[in-house]
């Protein structure tokens, strides 16, 4: 490849994570955008499609974060591309294993904003549960990460950087030498010992679907056949019920859908998940029933938190059936026990008021399994995720950057 000279910095995608030194990085860029990297430096078609296809397949297939490792580029392609480009992952702050196996991290952006991950391992799956935002804008009061005010989105690169994280720290990257696309080797898929990460909850940080193109964009990456290549059978969006963009990721990205619902009158659900005074319940299930591929074989999951004597009755139970059957939708209800953290206003349902609840929704037909609380010693449970992140406006952002380069001379 003759090295374009004159092209000096190469025009980029907005999409790619600043960063200090210059260089851009490449984590959370489809094939498509990487393309346009090497077309801007002046390479032809044929090459800049090759070149993509090669770099993708290094970085979302084998993980690689060092250029002089893509052994089937050249020598002087990879130099140039050393000097411009980096393959990033997020800063890990602090990292905590839970008793029960449960792993969490904290992670810092480019930027300084923290938020955090979940990694659950179980007998046949592990589950990554990542976030879309920094802090979050819904306020439900049973949810710690409720309390924080909203930072900003997340950009694709740092939401793909998650499971990339997740997958360096697993031990999850095909092993050993190879030159890209080896004969013996499929890029739709790879099998390594022991893999544990199988699937991927958007349920961390943030409300998703207020951070929609991103979003989909990064899951695009994650489930493109020739890198990640994880199912969207395997990624589950949770969203607290943000009605006019559900049929967009029933379009975009067809993944599981998740609701968070936690009550079933207006009343209650104004209380504890706040997102309802603008879209009614109502107004919720039936955008889950217009929801594109939800059948038997693909239930939606409404994800249900016991809150005592607030959403646990008998008749709560009874009209969560009525309100699933009236709208005819294909449903499991995960029901959450409360997971508590300081200063909450709710206590968890006792366990046998729990089980009465989930025997109601089981006795009508309907799978309503009560999820066993995990990484609750870590504050790693559903609900308790909370960053150190304070909001900062971008002129504050600006001076503390050029604090720190005055003090690095």
């Amino acid at each position: 490849m003759q090295i374009p000279g004159h092209i000096d910095p190469v025009p980029l995608p907005a999409k790619i994570t600043p960063r200090e030194d210059g260089r851009a990085d490449l984590t959370g860029l489809s094939q498509l955008e990487i393309r346009d990297i090497f077309s801007a430096a002046g390479q032809d078609e044929k090459q800049a499609k090759l070149r993509s296809k090669q770099v993708f397949h290094w970085l979302y297939h084998r993980g690689v974060t060092d250029f002089a490792e893509m052994t089937d580029l050249g020598k002087q392609l990879r130099s140039w591309m050393d000097e411009r480009f980096v393959v990033g992952r997020p800063e890990i702050v602090e990292a905590h294993v839970s008793n029960d196996g449960t792993r969490k991290w904290l992670l810092r952006s480019a930027d300084g904003q923290d938020y955090e991950m979940v990694f659950i391992p179980d007998a046949d799956r592990g589950t990554l549960c990542i976030s879309s935002q920094v802090g979050c804008t819904l306020n439900c009061r049973f949810c710690h990460t409720g309390t924080m005010r909203l930072v900003r989105n997340l950009t694709p690169g740092e939401i793909v950087g998650q499971v990339m994280l997740a997958r360096d720290a697993l031990g999850e990257w095909p092993k050993g030498a190879m030159d890209a696309l080896e004969e013996n080797e499929s890029v739709t898929s790879y099998e390594s010992d022991g893999r544990l990460l199988t699937n991927i909850v958007l349920m961390g940080m943030g409300e998703p679907l207020y951070n929609f193109e991103n979003v989909r964009d990064a899951m695009k990456v994650v489930m493109d056949s020739s890198g990640l290549a994880l199912s969207r059978r395997r990624i589950t969006l949770s969203t607290s019920g943000v009605v006019p963009m559900i049929a967009r990721v029933g379009e975009e990205i067809n993944v599981n859908l998740a609701i968070s619902l936690h009550a079933v009158n207006k009343e209650t659900r104004d209380e504890i998940v706040p997102l309802n005074r603008k879209y009614s319940i109502e107004e919720l299930l039936q955008a889950c029933a217009d929801y594109p591929g939800a059948s038997n074989s693909r239930r939606i999951t409404f994800e249900y938190v016991m809150l005592k004597d607030k959403n646990d009755s008998d008749q709560d139970a009874r009209e969560l059936v009525n309100l699933l059957r009236q709208y005819d939708l294909p449903a499991k209800v995960n029901l959450i026990p409360f997971n508590p953290w300081p200063g909450s206003d709710y206590e968890c349902s006792e366990p046998e008021r729990i089980k009465a609840f989930s025997k109601i929704i089981f006795d009508a037909g309907i799978s309503a399994p009560v999820r066993t609380p995990r990484g609750r010693d870590i504050m790693a449970a559903c609900g308790q995720l909370k960053s150190a992140s304070e909001k900062k406006s971008r002129a504050e952002l600006d001076r503390l950057a050029e604090e720190k380069q005055a003090a690095l001379g």
